[in-house]
């Protein structure tokens, strides 16, 4: 892998660890709690945001591929759909 890629990667690592910790938040303090005059939810929408477009990099410079990448998110949702209670009593649509 060359030096782009490596960056593209390390980023991405550092924005899964955001995600966590933004989670962390919603669960410590409620999804509409408050620091620094910014939602748990505005947080975390924020640092979903930027993991997603390390992922869409990740995609354009070919380190995954985009519809095997398409495929396993389709299959954990109907593993999702199969184990888990997420959708119940509710119209599960694909992604």
């Amino acid at each position: 892998m060359n030096d782009i890629e490596n960056e593209i990667l390390l980023i991405a690592q550092e924005e899964c660890a955001e995600v966590v910790q933004a989670i962390s938040k919603v669960f410590r303090f409620g999804i509409d709690g408050k620091h620094l005059d910014l939602t748990n939810r505005a947080h975390l929408e924020e640092e979903c945001g930027d993991l997603l477009c390390m992922i869409y990099l990740m995609i354009d410079k070919n380190i995954i591929r985009e519809n095997e990448t398409y495929q396993a998110a389709t299959n954990k949702k109907d593993k999702l759909v199969q184990w888990s209670g997420i959708f119940k009593e509710e119209k599960v649509e694909s992604i």
